[in-house]
Protein backbone atom coordinates (compact mmCIF):
# COMPACT_ATOMS: atom_id res chain seq x y z
CA UNK A 1 0.00 0.00 0.00
CA UNK A 2 0.87 3.64 -0.70
CA UNK A 3 1.77 5.55 2.69
CA UNK A 4 -1.90 7.68 1.17
CA UNK A 5 -3.75 3.96 1.16
CA UNK A 6 -2.26 2.71 4.64
CA UNK A 7 -3.34 6.13 6.44
CA UNK A 8 -7.51 6.01 5.43
CA UNK A 9 -7.16 1.92 5.75
CA UNK A 10 -5.76 2.32 9.30
CA UNK A 11 -8.37 5.78 9.75
CA UNK A 12 -11.63 3.30 8.30
CA UNK A 13 -10.61 0.06 10.71
CA UNK A 14 -13.06 2.36 13.17
CA UNK A 15 -15.51 1.68 10.84
CA UNK A 16 -15.93 -2.15 9.31
CA UNK A 17 -19.01 -1.87 7.79
CA UNK A 18 -17.54 1.29 6.18
CA UNK A 19 -14.38 0.22 5.44
CA UNK A 20 -16.40 -2.62 3.69
CA UNK A 21 -17.82 -0.68 1.46
CA UNK A 22 -15.03 1.45 0.34
CA UNK A 23 -12.71 -0.60 -0.41
CA UNK A 24 -14.90 -2.73 -2.27
CA UNK A 25 -15.76 0.67 -4.93
CA UNK A 26 -12.29 1.54 -4.40
CA UNK A 27 -11.41 -2.24 -5.82
CA UNK A 28 -13.90 -2.35 -8.49
CA UNK A 29 -12.57 1.24 -9.94
CA UNK A 30 -9.02 0.12 -10.31
CA UNK A 31 -9.77 -3.04 -11.52
CA UNK A 32 -11.66 -1.56 -14.58
CA UNK A 33 -8.51 0.36 -14.98
CA UNK A 34 -5.65 -1.86 -14.76
CA UNK A 35 -3.98 -4.47 -17.28
CA UNK A 36 -6.02 -7.67 -16.43
CA UNK A 37 -2.97 -10.32 -15.10
CA UNK A 38 -4.29 -14.00 -13.72
CA UNK A 39 -0.60 -15.05 -12.41
CA UNK A 40 2.64 -14.00 -12.15
CA UNK A 41 5.45 -16.39 -11.13
CA UNK A 42 6.40 -20.10 -12.47
CA UNK A 43 3.39 -21.15 -10.31
CA UNK A 44 2.69 -25.15 -10.33
CA UNK A 45 -1.24 -26.51 -9.65
CA UNK A 46 -1.47 -29.27 -7.52
CA UNK A 47 -5.24 -30.19 -7.29
CA UNK A 48 -7.03 -31.15 -10.39
CA UNK A 49 -9.11 -29.15 -12.93
CA UNK A 50 -12.27 -30.29 -12.25
CA UNK A 51 -16.14 -28.79 -10.30
CA UNK A 52 -14.49 -29.39 -6.58
CA UNK A 53 -12.30 -26.37 -4.65
CA UNK A 54 -9.38 -27.54 -3.17
CA UNK A 55 -7.48 -25.95 0.02
CA UNK A 56 -5.44 -26.81 3.07
CA UNK A 57 -6.16 -23.85 5.91
CA UNK A 58 -3.67 -21.69 7.71
CA UNK A 59 -0.09 -20.65 7.44
CA UNK A 60 1.57 -22.19 10.59
CA UNK A 61 1.32 -25.73 9.33
CA UNK A 62 2.94 -27.67 5.90
CA UNK A 63 0.57 -29.74 4.03
CA UNK A 64 3.35 -31.83 3.17
CA UNK A 65 4.77 -35.11 5.14
CA UNK A 66 8.20 -35.84 6.26
CA UNK A 67 9.61 -37.22 2.81
CA UNK A 68 8.04 -34.19 1.31
CA UNK A 69 6.34 -36.33 -1.28
CA UNK A 70 2.66 -36.61 0.36
CA UNK A 71 0.55 -33.21 0.52
CA UNK A 72 -3.02 -33.17 2.59
CA UNK A 73 -5.33 -30.94 0.96
CA UNK A 74 -9.67 -30.81 1.79
CA UNK A 75 -11.57 -31.01 -1.13
CA UNK A 76 -15.69 -29.36 -0.64
CA UNK A 77 -18.11 -28.18 -3.30
CA UNK A 78 -18.46 -24.89 -2.56
CA UNK A 79 -15.87 -22.79 -0.01
CA UNK A 80 -17.37 -19.31 -1.26
CA UNK A 81 -20.97 -19.15 0.18
CA UNK A 82 -20.20 -19.67 3.67
CA UNK A 83 -17.50 -19.12 6.48
CA UNK A 84 -17.97 -22.26 7.88
CA UNK A 85 -20.44 -24.55 6.26
CA UNK A 86 -22.20 -27.62 7.63
CA UNK A 87 -21.20 -29.89 4.74
CA UNK A 88 -18.78 -32.51 5.23
CA UNK A 89 -15.26 -32.31 3.42
CA UNK A 90 -13.31 -34.59 1.57
CA UNK A 91 -10.08 -35.00 3.49
CA UNK A 92 -7.57 -35.79 0.68
CA UNK A 93 -3.78 -36.83 -0.04
CA UNK A 94 -1.62 -35.79 -2.82
CA UNK A 95 1.19 -38.40 -4.46
CA UNK A 96 3.50 -35.66 -5.98
CA UNK A 97 5.54 -38.17 -7.36
CA UNK A 98 2.68 -39.95 -9.42
CA UNK A 99 1.09 -36.90 -11.25
CA UNK A 100 -0.10 -35.78 -8.07
CA UNK A 101 -2.63 -38.56 -8.04
CA UNK A 102 -4.87 -38.44 -5.31
CA UNK A 103 -7.16 -40.48 -2.70
CA UNK A 104 -9.68 -39.87 -0.16
CA UNK A 105 -8.82 -40.95 3.06
CA UNK A 106 -11.91 -39.54 4.92
CA UNK A 107 -14.07 -36.80 5.45
CA UNK A 108 -14.77 -34.08 8.34
CA UNK A 109 -18.15 -32.84 9.30
CA UNK A 110 -16.26 -29.17 10.53
CA UNK A 111 -14.50 -26.69 8.88
CA UNK A 112 -14.17 -22.97 7.98
CA UNK A 113 -12.61 -20.95 5.14
CA UNK A 114 -9.79 -19.84 6.95
CA UNK A 115 -7.99 -22.65 8.64
CA UNK A 116 -9.81 -25.19 7.23
CA UNK A 117 -10.26 -28.05 9.86
CA UNK A 118 -6.47 -28.44 11.69
CA UNK A 119 -5.91 -30.92 9.35
CA UNK A 120 -1.69 -31.76 9.59
CA UNK A 121 0.54 -34.39 9.74
CA UNK A 122 1.10 -35.63 13.70
CA UNK A 123 4.91 -35.77 14.87
CA UNK A 124 7.06 -36.82 15.61
CA UNK A 125 7.86 -38.75 12.86
CA UNK A 126 4.66 -36.50 9.80
CA UNK A 127 4.53 -40.07 8.26
CA UNK A 128 1.70 -42.69 9.53
CA UNK A 129 -0.78 -40.00 11.61
CA UNK A 130 -2.68 -37.36 10.59
CA UNK A 131 -4.93 -35.24 12.84
CA UNK A 132 -8.08 -32.55 12.42
CA UNK A 133 -11.37 -31.70 14.00
CA UNK A 134 -14.57 -33.29 13.35
CA UNK A 135 -18.02 -33.18 15.23
CA UNK A 136 -19.42 -36.70 16.60
CA UNK A 137 -21.56 -37.51 19.08
CA UNK A 138 -22.58 -34.23 19.27
CA UNK A 139 -19.97 -32.80 20.60
CA UNK A 140 -16.57 -31.27 18.51
CA UNK A 141 -13.68 -33.25 18.29
CA UNK A 142 -10.62 -34.24 17.00
CA UNK A 143 -9.29 -37.44 15.02
CA UNK A 144 -5.76 -39.28 14.87
CA UNK A 145 -5.79 -41.26 11.98
CA UNK A 146 -3.52 -43.81 11.05
CA UNK A 147 -3.28 -43.40 6.95
CA UNK A 148 -2.14 -46.89 6.57
CA UNK A 149 -3.88 -49.01 9.01
CA UNK A 150 -7.06 -46.71 8.71
CA UNK A 151 -7.08 -46.63 12.55
CA UNK A 152 -8.91 -44.00 14.56
CA UNK A 153 -8.48 -42.16 18.17
CA UNK A 154 -11.13 -39.89 18.90
CA UNK A 155 -9.91 -37.28 21.41
CA UNK A 156 -12.79 -35.75 23.34
CA UNK A 157 -11.91 -31.72 22.06
CA UNK A 158 -11.07 -30.76 18.84
CA UNK A 159 -6.92 -28.98 18.76
CA UNK A 160 -5.75 -26.09 17.64
CA UNK A 161 -2.53 -26.02 17.91
CA UNK A 162 -0.55 -29.16 18.50
CA UNK A 163 3.01 -29.63 19.84
CA UNK A 164 5.95 -30.84 17.10
CA UNK A 165 6.62 -34.36 19.12
CA UNK A 166 2.86 -34.87 19.19
CA UNK A 167 2.02 -35.68 22.21
CA UNK A 168 -0.52 -32.59 23.28
CA UNK A 169 -2.51 -29.64 22.48
CA UNK A 170 -4.11 -26.60 22.88
CA UNK A 171 -7.14 -25.65 22.26
CA UNK A 172 -9.69 -22.88 22.53
CA UNK A 173 -13.72 -22.24 22.31
CA UNK A 174 -14.58 -22.30 18.57
CA UNK A 175 -18.24 -21.73 19.14
CA UNK A 176 -17.17 -18.46 20.57
CA UNK A 177 -14.66 -17.67 17.76
CA UNK A 178 -17.05 -18.27 15.21
CA UNK A 179 -19.75 -15.79 16.41
CA UNK A 180 -16.91 -13.56 17.33
CA UNK A 181 -14.55 -14.20 14.15
CA UNK A 182 -16.49 -15.26 11.14
CA UNK A 183 -14.18 -17.91 9.69
CA UNK A 184 -12.38 -19.36 11.73
CA UNK A 185 -14.46 -21.11 14.65
CA UNK A 186 -17.18 -24.01 13.64
CA UNK A 187 -20.73 -23.25 13.61
CA UNK A 188 -22.55 -26.60 14.26
CA UNK A 189 -22.54 -25.94 18.24
CA UNK A 190 -24.26 -22.60 19.58
CA UNK A 191 -22.06 -20.31 22.09
CA UNK A 192 -23.35 -20.82 25.02
CA UNK A 193 -21.10 -18.29 26.29
CA UNK A 194 -23.04 -15.56 24.13
CA UNK A 195 -24.54 -13.62 26.70
CA UNK A 196 -21.52 -13.44 28.81
CA UNK A 197 -18.85 -10.46 27.40
CA UNK A 198 -16.40 -11.66 29.54
CA UNK A 199 -16.72 -14.97 31.09
CA UNK A 200 -15.63 -17.02 33.93
CA UNK A 201 -15.27 -19.55 32.11
CA UNK A 202 -12.53 -21.74 30.32
CA UNK A 203 -11.16 -20.24 27.08
CA UNK A 204 -7.80 -22.12 26.43
CA UNK A 205 -7.86 -26.15 27.28
CA UNK A 206 -4.39 -28.26 27.53
CA UNK A 207 -5.47 -31.65 25.44
CA UNK A 208 -3.19 -34.72 26.44
CA UNK A 209 -3.31 -36.66 23.03
CA UNK A 210 -1.75 -39.73 24.66
CA UNK A 211 -4.22 -40.11 27.16
CA UNK A 212 -7.06 -38.21 26.01
CA UNK A 213 -7.32 -36.39 29.66
CA UNK A 214 -8.38 -32.21 29.29
CA UNK A 215 -7.25 -29.83 31.51
CA UNK A 216 -8.80 -26.42 31.28
CA UNK A 217 -5.66 -23.29 32.40
CA UNK A 218 -6.71 -19.66 31.34
CA UNK A 219 -10.02 -18.51 31.69
CA UNK A 220 -11.37 -15.36 29.96
CA UNK A 221 -11.15 -13.37 33.28
CA UNK A 222 -7.79 -14.51 33.44
CA UNK A 223 -6.75 -12.56 30.62
CA UNK A 224 -9.28 -9.34 31.95
CA UNK A 225 -8.01 -9.25 35.28
CA UNK A 226 -4.31 -9.06 33.85
CA UNK A 227 -2.64 -6.01 33.45
CA UNK A 228 -6.11 -4.57 33.12
CA UNK A 229 -6.79 -1.85 30.85
CA UNK A 230 -9.82 0.73 31.13
CA UNK A 231 -10.71 -0.39 28.10
CA UNK A 232 -11.78 -3.83 28.62
CA UNK A 233 -14.05 -3.23 31.62
CA UNK A 234 -17.36 -3.29 29.76
CA UNK A 235 -15.79 -4.87 26.52
CA UNK A 236 -16.33 -8.69 24.74
CA UNK A 237 -13.65 -10.61 25.20
CA UNK A 238 -11.99 -13.59 23.17
CA UNK A 239 -8.79 -15.56 22.54
CA UNK A 240 -7.98 -16.37 19.06
CA UNK A 241 -4.16 -17.84 17.16
CA UNK A 242 -2.87 -19.98 20.00
CA UNK A 243 0.83 -20.94 18.45
CA UNK A 244 3.40 -23.30 20.69
CA UNK A 245 7.04 -22.59 20.50
CA UNK A 246 9.14 -25.15 18.50
CA UNK A 247 10.15 -26.82 22.28
CA UNK A 248 6.49 -27.20 23.19
CA UNK A 249 7.10 -25.36 26.69
CA UNK A 250 5.69 -21.61 25.88
CA UNK A 251 2.97 -20.42 23.56
CA UNK A 252 1.59 -17.22 21.97
CA UNK A 253 -1.57 -16.09 21.90
CA UNK A 254 -3.90 -13.00 20.88
CA UNK A 255 -6.40 -11.77 23.50
CA UNK A 256 -9.13 -9.41 21.35
CA UNK A 257 -11.66 -7.16 23.34
CA UNK A 258 -14.00 -5.41 21.45
CA UNK A 259 -15.97 -1.80 22.55
CA UNK A 260 -18.98 -1.48 20.07
CA UNK A 261 -16.95 -1.35 16.62
CA UNK A 262 -13.68 -0.60 18.14
CA UNK A 263 -11.29 -3.52 18.48
CA UNK A 264 -8.32 -3.97 20.53
CA UNK A 265 -5.61 -6.70 20.58
CA UNK A 266 -2.87 -7.44 22.87
CA UNK A 267 0.10 -10.28 22.31
CA UNK A 268 0.32 -12.75 25.40
CA UNK A 269 2.85 -15.40 25.95
CA UNK A 270 2.81 -17.63 28.99
CA UNK A 271 3.89 -21.14 29.78
CA UNK A 272 2.05 -24.35 28.69
CA UNK A 273 0.28 -24.36 32.15
CA UNK A 274 -0.97 -21.04 31.87
CA UNK A 275 1.60 -19.97 34.07
CA UNK A 276 3.97 -16.89 33.67
CA UNK A 277 1.72 -14.62 31.09
CA UNK A 278 3.50 -12.21 30.10
CA UNK A 279 2.34 -9.06 27.80
CA UNK A 280 4.61 -8.95 24.95
CA UNK A 281 2.56 -6.14 22.75
CA UNK A 282 -0.18 -3.81 24.24
CA UNK A 283 -0.24 -1.46 21.20
CA UNK A 284 -3.92 -2.40 20.58
CA UNK A 285 -3.12 -4.15 17.30
CA UNK A 286 -1.23 -7.36 17.04
CA UNK A 287 -2.07 -9.41 13.98
CA UNK A 288 -0.21 -12.63 12.27
CA UNK A 289 2.69 -13.81 14.22
CA UNK A 290 5.15 -17.07 14.18
CA UNK A 291 7.66 -18.38 16.44
CA UNK A 292 11.47 -17.68 15.11
CA UNK A 293 12.42 -20.01 17.38
CA UNK A 294 11.99 -20.69 21.31
CA UNK A 295 12.01 -16.57 22.53
CA UNK A 296 11.79 -14.73 19.86
CA UNK A 297 8.40 -14.29 17.50
CA UNK A 298 7.91 -12.20 13.70
CA UNK A 299 4.52 -10.30 14.30
CA UNK A 300 3.53 -8.06 12.27
CA UNK A 301 2.16 -5.71 14.88
CA UNK A 302 2.05 -1.85 16.22
CA UNK A 303 4.22 0.09 18.35
CA UNK A 304 2.77 3.12 18.54
CA UNK A 305 6.38 5.15 18.61
CA UNK A 306 7.28 3.67 15.50
CA UNK A 307 4.16 2.73 13.06
CA UNK A 308 2.62 -0.97 11.83
CA UNK A 309 4.82 -3.14 10.58
CA UNK A 310 6.61 -6.62 10.71
CA UNK A 311 8.62 -6.81 14.22
CA UNK A 312 11.15 -9.27 15.58
CA UNK A 313 9.69 -9.24 18.98
CA UNK A 314 11.65 -11.19 22.52
CA UNK A 315 9.64 -12.80 24.67
CA UNK A 316 9.39 -11.61 28.15
CA UNK A 317 10.78 -8.23 27.21
CA UNK A 318 10.56 -4.99 25.72
CA UNK A 319 13.08 -5.39 23.11
CA UNK A 320 12.19 -5.39 19.32
CA UNK A 321 13.47 -4.99 15.96
CA UNK A 322 11.60 -3.51 13.13
CA UNK A 323 12.61 -5.12 9.71
CA UNK A 324 11.36 -5.21 6.33
CA UNK A 325 9.63 -1.33 6.33
CA UNK A 326 9.39 -1.23 2.33
CA UNK A 327 6.66 -4.33 3.53
CA UNK A 328 3.66 -1.90 5.70
CA UNK A 329 0.95 -4.89 4.47
CA UNK A 330 -0.62 -7.07 6.87
CA UNK A 331 0.62 -10.87 5.99
CA UNK A 332 0.91 -14.42 7.15
CA UNK A 333 4.90 -14.82 7.46
CA UNK A 334 6.81 -18.15 8.59
CA UNK A 335 10.51 -18.93 8.99
CA UNK A 336 11.61 -21.58 6.56
CA UNK A 337 13.23 -25.22 8.86
CA UNK A 338 16.96 -23.80 8.30
CA UNK A 339 15.49 -20.36 10.03
CA UNK A 340 17.47 -18.59 7.42
CA UNK A 341 14.52 -17.20 5.12
CA UNK A 342 10.48 -15.85 5.59
CA UNK A 343 7.64 -16.36 3.45
CA UNK A 344 4.97 -13.76 3.64
CA UNK A 345 1.90 -12.59 1.64
CA UNK A 346 -0.64 -9.79 1.25
CA UNK A 347 -4.08 -8.95 0.92
CA UNK A 348 -5.40 -8.12 -2.70
CA UNK A 349 -4.15 -4.96 -3.77
CA UNK A 350 -6.46 -2.20 -5.14
CA UNK A 351 -6.13 -4.28 -8.13
CA UNK A 352 -6.96 -7.30 -6.38
CA UNK A 353 -3.57 -8.63 -7.15
CA UNK A 354 -2.24 -10.82 -3.98
CA UNK A 355 1.59 -11.21 -3.86
CA UNK A 356 4.19 -13.62 -2.39
CA UNK A 357 7.79 -12.05 -1.09
CA UNK A 358 10.38 -14.26 -0.31
CA UNK A 359 13.00 -12.57 2.48
CA UNK A 360 16.48 -13.28 2.81
CA UNK A 361 18.52 -11.06 5.54
CA UNK A 362 17.04 -7.39 4.21
CA UNK A 363 16.69 -8.90 0.69
CA UNK A 364 13.10 -8.71 -0.14
CA UNK A 365 11.74 -10.02 -3.71
CA UNK A 366 8.63 -10.98 -4.77
CA UNK A 367 8.09 -14.54 -5.84
CA UNK A 368 4.60 -14.85 -7.12
CA UNK A 369 1.44 -12.48 -7.55
CA UNK A 370 -1.86 -13.90 -8.29
CA UNK A 371 -5.36 -12.17 -8.90
CA UNK A 372 -8.61 -12.97 -6.41
CA UNK A 373 -11.86 -12.82 -7.63
CA UNK A 374 -14.21 -10.30 -6.08
CA UNK A 375 -16.41 -13.50 -5.02
CA UNK A 376 -13.73 -13.97 -2.50
CA UNK A 377 -13.72 -11.28 -0.28
CA UNK A 378 -14.38 -10.35 3.32
CA UNK A 379 -14.90 -13.08 5.32
CA UNK A 380 -14.99 -15.72 2.62
CA UNK A 381 -11.51 -14.43 1.23
CA UNK A 382 -8.89 -16.92 -0.05
CA UNK A 383 -6.02 -15.69 1.75
CA UNK A 384 -2.41 -17.46 0.03
CA UNK A 385 -1.50 -18.97 3.65
CA UNK A 386 1.94 -20.02 2.50
CA UNK A 387 3.83 -22.73 3.95
CA UNK A 388 7.53 -24.26 3.65
CA UNK A 389 7.75 -27.69 3.04
CA UNK A 390 10.29 -29.72 5.36
CA UNK A 391 13.25 -29.22 2.81
CA UNK A 392 12.93 -25.63 2.54
CA UNK A 393 12.94 -25.54 -1.20
CA UNK A 394 9.08 -25.70 -1.92
CA UNK A 395 6.07 -23.11 -0.94
CA UNK A 396 2.59 -24.08 -1.11
CA UNK A 397 -0.48 -21.91 -0.41
CA UNK A 398 -3.79 -21.84 -1.65
CA UNK A 399 -5.38 -19.36 -4.14
CA UNK A 400 -8.00 -18.87 -6.59
CA UNK A 401 -6.94 -17.19 -9.46
CA UNK A 402 -8.57 -19.64 -12.11
CA UNK A 403 -11.81 -19.19 -10.43
CA UNK A 404 -11.93 -21.16 -7.57
CA UNK A 405 -10.12 -22.31 -4.56
CA UNK A 406 -6.89 -24.76 -5.34
CA UNK A 407 -3.64 -25.72 -4.25
CA UNK A 408 -0.72 -24.40 -5.53
CA UNK A 409 3.47 -24.94 -5.36
CA UNK A 410 5.95 -22.91 -6.61
CA UNK A 411 9.39 -23.41 -6.01
CA UNK A 412 11.52 -21.47 -3.15
CA UNK A 413 14.99 -22.14 -4.54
Amino acid sequence: MSQLESNINNFLNRFPKTKKIVKRIYQLLMYSISPKIKYEGNINRISPEDDMEYFFGYYDKTPWDITDRYMLCLRVKDAHSSVAPKEPADIVVFDTYNNNSYKILTKTNVWNVQQGCMLQWLGPDYSKKIIYNDFRYGKYCSVILNIETMEEKIISMPVYSVSRDGKFALTLDFSRLHRLRKGYGYSILPDYTKDEKCPDKPCIWYVDLTSGKIKPILKYTDFADFETRSEMREAEHKVNHIMLNPSGNRFMVLHRWFCGSKKYTRLITANIDGSDMYNLNDDDMTSHCYWKNDTEILAYTRKKAVGDGYYLLKDKTHDYIKLWPELNTDGHPSYSPDGSRVITDTYPDRTRMATLYLIKDSNVRKLARVFVPFKYDNDVRCDLHPRWNNSGNKICFDAAFEGKRGLYVIDAG
